[in-house]
């Protein structure tokens, strides 16, 4: 029995451990390079702050669809919120709006 509590404490902190290690980061930056792949696109930013580029997945169809409408394109400047662990993008907007 205390071996079983035992082990469901250890999968528990390893668990809170995993959950602690990804960040979200928030940034505004002007979009480099756009590369679409099927159901996913890779951008390219260029940090506003800190003039470094960062590589965001993008999976989410809506904006997908402005990729390919022309909505969104290179140069333009974006709001961007993404995990910092596997950069998968939870919000991608046009700071002008869109």
């Amino acid at each position: 029995m205390r071996k079983a509590i035992a082990a469901a404490a250890a999968v528990i902190m390893l668990s809170i451990g995993t959950i602690a290690g990804a960040a979200e980061v928030k940034m505004v930056g002007t979009v480099q390079k756009i590369e679409m792949q099927g159901g996913t696109a890779t951008v390219i930013l260029k940090d506003t702050k800190s003039d470094k580029e960062v590589k965001v997945t993008v999976k989410d169809d809506l904006t997908l669809d402005k990729f390919k409408d022309k909505r969104i394109v290179e140069g333009d400047e974006v709001r961007v919120k993404f995990d910092d662990g596997d950069g998968v993008v939870t919000i991608f907007r046009k700071t002008a709006g869109c």
